[in-house]
């Protein structure tokens, strides 16, 4: 299994998650968020719950998987009501087995809690469905291969996703376009095949910041080796293709493979050869976790 991708392997975007939570950036997006559910009020909790009435609720998961998100949910809360208390009961990267699972209890003005829960909630499910597929690929995958994810993330929503994936074990791609060459079959055609896309990405390109090259075919390969590329992206190619070319390479490149990549057929991808193996479907197609905030008890009216 390589070490090439991760932190450091295009140029260390402090982007990435768990590097810094980018702080400002994510209130903008829970802010924004919040604003689209509620608008100018919670009208149910305004009408039915008393402004005095303090509550106690704990959040519960409701199906096995890989836990990510909570310190998101713990900010949504704190953005909604700075007296709110969150209490995490796990960390992120917890494994549920037997549900209910008991993640976190919430402390504080019921109107607050029942204001923020559903993007509390949703926030956190998305990001343990996406932790949850990646755990099950990594496991899939033995230690034989690096976890990647792709740029294939939710609008808005990729420094969660691709923080989520670090907690499930997997590690993360180039961030965006600015922060990697990854020289696809598009490139290659506008720039008159493989050699002259490497050679034009070499003398232009930073210092230091890896050049990686999609091949499609073992001509490519060989063309992408020639001249130089430090890591050689197999695209939808068989497992018999992916262990020719992965012989062709023998170790003078990182390889990867992407492209109709499953959990049903990862196993024999993961034994072909390859370094890594990227899946857009840990974001893009990661089913949510079925997770819920449940009010324990009333603490009556003032503190508790």
């Amino acid at each position: 299994m390589s070490d090439a991708w991760g932190e450091g392997a295009y140029g260390g975007d402090p982007r990435r998650w768990p590097d810094g939570w980018p702080a400002a950036r994510l209130d903008a997006l829970l802010e924004a968020a919040l604003e689209e559910d509620g608008g100018s009020g919670d009208i149910t909790s305004l009408l039915c719950i008393p402004a005095t009435l303090r509550a106690r609720a704990v959040l519960l998961a409701k199906q096995p998987g890989v836990i990510a998100g909570l310190p998101v949910a713990a900010r949504v809360f704190g953005l909604v009501d700075p007296d709110v208390r969150f209490t995490p009961l796990v960390a992120d990267g917890y494994r549920v087995g037997a549900t209910p699972a008991r993640l976190a209890e919430v402390e504080g003005g019921a109107r607050g809690l029942l204001r923020a829960e559903r993007i509390a909630l949703n926030f956190v499910q998305r990001c343990s469905g996406v932790a949850s597929v990646t755990a099950r690929c990594v496991a899939i995958a033995g230690g034989r291969v690096d976890i990647l994810d792709t740029r294939k993330t939710t609008p808005g929503l990729r420094w969660l996703e691709r923080y989520a994936v670090r907690v499930g074990g997997g590690r993360n791609h180039r961030f965006g376009l600015d922060d990697g060459i990854l020289i696809k079959d598009n490139h290659v055609r506008a720039a008159g095949g493989v050699a002259a896309a490497v050679g034009a990405a070499r003398r232009h390109g930073p210092q230091g910041l890896r050049v990686e090259v999609e091949c499609t075919t073992l001509d490519e390969v060989r063309e992408a080796l020639a001249s130089g590329a430090d890591i050689i992206l197999f695209d939808n190619m068989t497992p018999e293709g992916l262990r020719a070319a992965a012989a062709l390479v023998a170790g003078r490149a990182r390889t990867e493979a992407s492209g109709g990549v499953t959990p049903q057929n990862l196993a024999e991808v993961a034994g072909t050869g390859v370094d890594a193996v990227s899946l857009g479907m840990l974001t893009h197609s990661a089913a949510a976790i079925d997770l819920s905030l449940e009010i324990e008890m009333d603490r009556g009216t003032g503190s508790p």
